[in-house]
């Protein structure tokens, strides 16, 4: 990305900020917007703009963004509440999401018949996480309970960070099975190694940034803001030492999100949002992802677009994630039109965006890349539409199905229409 571009991003940015109410209100997303302007602007058939996805600054930018999301997502998982109401998004996370990536391979390997059962393996776990932001308006909806609004942002907080490992790994038998491990130990193995020096880098920084913080807060050792600065580095820093390690840095910055929430004292952290600046940080830089998604990646999924592809992302979208969200819910007492409105408010992001593009830089030399990679953009492509475009209707008509089925079990501020804060994209 060159300065020409880079401003050009930062003036859109801009643009859309000072508008982004007005556009959400229209069921508009910034991921849509970006996506667009990407395609527009930097396709490399005839974009203005230079945009080279193989370049090692694009990768390492999509890679902090990814680090940066991990960390403050898994920071702001509220444990003591969750204690409080588990039982909705450890379904999620412990039966659904294991289903979605099976299912998920199932289906490519079967749809596919070039992917070898790593290649397969990996398109169904890249695209198993979803994304909290692109159904940020439903997750802001206070029409829609409570309970179920945070068990949608538990598991797109989360299940990016659990699918994480299962990626790294069949991205690592994907290269071996191609004949691209280098001499030495396997490409699997590396990949267990990696990811066990992500775990112990993870909790030694989390924690021991939470100590610190913590330290220096109770002795009013920090500025105003400090604490911000401090969780932001420390986010960083468990990404960047994993990787100078050799671990995952992904896994790094999960675990030392989880470990930082956990550790940080409850007067500590009352005293300013200290994952604001972490989070903010990783949102403008998602916005570039996706300009890079729109300029890249979309252009790899109108190349290789097919009948297998379209109908995979289509089942991706509603088989892969619906039944295994039915089937994680039963039991749990919720009805019909609750389960159905769970399956359908998946969408696929950042994360999986970010997995595409990993691929590319350990794959790029095989043929079978371009397929495995256009079928996840396709499916992240139609995600941001439909999901974009549904959220608010579809919210409403949840709400309006349920008001019929129990009218009294519905607050008044739910039925005379909620409230939609500016904070919703």
């Amino acid at each position: 990305m060159d300065e020409t571009t880079f401003a050009v991003l930062m003036l859109l940015v801009l643009a859309w900020a000072v508008t982004s109410y007005r556009l959400a209100k229209v069921n508009i997303t910034g991921a849509l917007v970006f996506t667009v302007a990407g395609y527009l602007l930097g396709n490399p058939t005839w974009g203005a703009l230079t945009v080279d996805v193989e370049t090692s600054s694009i990768h390492l930018l999509a890679e902090l963004t990814l680090a940066l999301l991990l960390f403050s997502d898994a920071a702001r998982v509220n444990l003591s509440q969750l204690r409080r109401d588990i039982y909705v998004p450890a379904r999620l996370l412990g039966i659904g999401l294991p289903l979605s990536v099976i299912l998920g391979s199932l289906l490519a390997a079967w749809m596919f018949d070039d992917f070898t059962w790593a290649l397969a393996g990996f398109v169904g776990a890249t695209l198993a996480p979803t994304d909290a932001a692109l159904s940020a308006q439903v997750i802001n909806d206070e029409r829609i309970p409570l309970r179920l609004r945070r068990a949608l942002n538990v598991e797109s907080g989360l299940n990016d960070g659990i699918a994480t490992p299962i990626v790294v790994f069949m991205l690592a038998a994907t290269a071996s099975q191609l004949g691209m491990e280098s001499h030495g130990d396997s490409a699997e193995a590396r990949a267990l190694v990696e990811l066990a020096l992500g775990v112990v880098v993870g909790v030694a920084v989390g924690l021991g940034s939470s100590v610190v913080i913590a330290f220096g807060s109770r002795r009013r050792w920090i500025i105003h803001g400090g604490r911000r600065l401090a969780t932001l580095a420390a986010a960083l820093a468990s990404f960047a030492l994993a990787v100078t390690l050799d671990g995952n840095g992904f896994i790094a910055a999960f675990v030392a999100g989880i470990a930082f929430g956990a550790g940080l004292p409850a007067d500590v952290a009352e005293v300013e949002d200290v994952a604001e600046l972490p989070e903010l940080v990783g949102e403008l830089l998602a916005i570039g992802v996706w300009f890079l998604f729109g300029a890249a990646l979309v252009p790899v999924a109108l190349d290789y677009l097919s009948v297998t592809t379209v109908v995979y992302a289509a089942l991706s979208l509603t088989v892969i994630r619906m039944v295994p969200v039915a089937i994680s819910l039963v039991g749990t007492g919720l009805d019909r039109w609750t389960v159905l409105f769970v399956g359908w408010f998946g969408p696929r992001g950042l994360a999986s965006v970010v997995f595409a593009l990993l691929a590319i830089e350990e794959l790029h030399e095989s043929p079978v890349v371009g397929p495995a990679i256009a079928v996840v953009a396709l499916t992240v492509l139609s995600s941001v539409v439909l999901h974009g475009v549904s959220a608010g209707p579809l919210g409403g008509r949840y709400i309006s199905e349920e008001a019929k089925a129990d009218p009294a079990d519905v607050p008044r501020s739910r039925r005379s229409g909620g409230s939609h804060g500016p904070e919703a994209e």
